[in-house]
């Protein structure tokens, strides 16, 4: 549950969005008063264009592997999600958030599974402090029946045996930080993902150097290449980039410079 917040805050706000020229979503979420938002994205390899479902009526459709749809206004309180076959309603998997609340964040991922498709959920309080302009970063694991991994993001020519992981131990269908809990936040910058196995320092996987941008809002999921559910190892999973905005968007894959793949 967000802070309770004061007039002194509400108006310190008010100023800021005057002296800054806008970003009143931002303080909105910040504040608790944005309503609640909900945004999709399909990380089952291979899989066919899907629906998105809110209580039982399509949300979004057409969504293609790798796309991210737009963030969309959602009713509070009690919330099914679902994906289904385009123009159908028969939810190929589901799951439900109990006490959707305004000012939060929340992310449904279609995932693989060893057969048919899982469901992803997160819960993101949006806990970004006012005059914050980092960026904020969570890690997602969408690759089925695999060890848990440490991700690391840092800057170029790092060597990880100095350093801990950025977020470490995402297990399959779960986001590190935990869904409920504010996301990492880092400067922005110029940065290399870097995946290992939990506790290892041996890379499977490691981007080109990228742009971390102020301000920006990444969900960094591991999907598997097709074929090779059960198996993490270097040159078997990939990262997606979810960006979160008003905009549908594919999601930026990211090269293994391991296997430039």
């Amino acid at each position: 549950m967000k802070t309770i917040r004061t007039l002194a805050v509400l108006a310190s706000a008010a100023a800021l969005l005057t002296a800054c020229g806008g970003g009143g979503n931002d303080v909105g979420k910040e504040l608790g008063l944005q309503n609640p938002e909900i945004h999709f994205v399909h990380a089952l390899p291979g899989g066919a264009n899907v629906d998105f479902l809110v209580n039982g009526s399509a949300l979004q459709t057409n969504i293609a592997y790798k796309q991210v749809t737009n963030f969309a206004n959602i009713n509070t309180g009690n919330t099914t999600v679902a994906y289904a076959n385009t123009g159908t309603t028969t939810a190929i998997a589901s799951g439900n958030f109990p006490d959707v609340a305004k000012g939060h964040e929340y992310t449904v991922l279609a995932l693989p599974a060893l057969t048919g498709g899982d469901i992803g959920l997160i819960d993101d309080p949006f806990d970004k402090g006012l005059l914050s302009n980092s960026a904020r970063v969570r890690a997602f694991n969408a690759t089925a029946n695999a060890q848990n991994l440490d991700i690391y993001i840092v800057a170029p020519n790092t060597d990880i045996n100095t350093v801990s992981p950025t977020m470490a131990g995402v297990a399959f269908k779960n986001a590190v930080p935990a869904s409920g809990q504010d996301s990492n936040y880092l400067n922005g910058g110029t940065y290399v993902a870097i995946v290992t196995t939990a506790g290892s320092k041996t890379p499977i996987f490691q981007s080109a150097s990228f742009n971390l941008a102020n301000n920006a809002d990444w969900l960094i999921t591991s999907v598997p290449i097709a074929g090779t559910l059960s198996q993490l190892a270097v040159g078997q999973i990939h990262l997606l980039v979810a960006q979160g905005g008003n905009t549908s968007q594919p999601a930026q894959e990211l090269t293994n410079s391991l296997t430039g793949q």
